[in-house]
């Protein structure tokens, strides 16, 4: 049994409070708190996407972004990051790696209780790994795979009746895409 996480508590701003509570808490009271999100794209302008455990409390077996987790109580945001990506897909990253997106405001409430008042901090960064690679924790993910970008676009067009993404993200998706297109498109220039 591992021991739970505390995360910090920040204010609906994110500004930190100074405060800190566990992650079971954290959804429960709705406190506003940091996640790390990291989406992988290849070569070949394709993006990986993970299908979210079956056991998971929220969006179980959707597919949704390459890596995602908590930021911890002491810990930066990069950290975090580079810890959710080795404990979800096994795959070593370091900071130079990542690129920054931006951070984006999740605030939703679920049937089942839960409250996310959520701040993601996304970056993007390129994977050379193909699925073989990759050491996937089956609590967290069911599997991966790779989608072009058009498939993605098409997937989501569709979300409303292929159970395929968590639909209310689809503004979110989209920014994810366009980012991952430009910075491959400064890449090869």
């Amino acid at each position: 049994m591992e021991t739970e996480e505390y995360i910090s508590i920040l204010n609906a701003d994110g500004s930190p409070t100074g405060k800190t509570c566990l992650k079971s808490e954290i959804h429960q009271k709705g406190y506003y708190h940091n996640t790390a999100h990291v989406w992988f794209y290849n070569d070949t302008a394709e993006i990986l996407l993970a299908q979210r455990s079956a056991t998971k409390a929220i969006y179980p077996s959707l597919w949704d972004i390459s890596v995602a987790g908590h930021v911890d109580a002491g810990e930066t945001i990069v950290q975090a990051a580079i810890r959710e990506t080795r404990e979800e897909i096994g795959l070593e990253l370091t900071e130079q790696e990542l690129f920054k997106i931006g951070v984006y405001d999740c605030f939703q409430s679920y049937p089942n209780g839960i409250v996310d008042n959520e701040f993601h901090h996304t970056y993007i960064a390129k994977i050379n790994s193909t699925i073989n690679d990759l050491k996937l924790d089956p609590e967290e993910v069911q599997q991966v795979k790779f989608v072009s970008i058009p498939e993605f676009i098409e997937l989501l067009n569709n979300s409303a009746n292929n159970s395929h993404f968590v639909q209310s993200n689809t503004a979110y998706y989209l920014e994810v895409i366009k980012a991952i297109k430009n910075q491959i498109l400064n890449t090869e220039a």
